[in-house]
């Protein structure tokens, strides 16, 4: 889980340097900011959700592995 929020951290600030630089921008003008936020953050959001069920699986398996041996 830390691991998980130690990668995502420094990507949220990169993509929120990256929201503050330029002025208004196409989809800005026409007001489709939202939509392009909200896809962004419901991918994150699965990544991340995909990423703690994968450690928490290999974690099960790892201390299987523990103590077969």
């Amino acid at each position: 889980m830390k691991k998980c929020l130690a990668l995502l951290g420094p990507l949220m600030l990169t993509v929120q340097a990256h929201a503050d630089s330029g002025g208004p921008d196409f989809f800005r003008s026409i007001g489709k900011i939202y939509v392009v936020v909200a896809v962004i953050v419901t991918v994150l959001l699965g990544i991340g959700i995909f990423l703690m069920y994968l450690d928490r699986r290999l974690t099960k398996i790892e201390n299987q592995i523990k103590d077969h041996d």
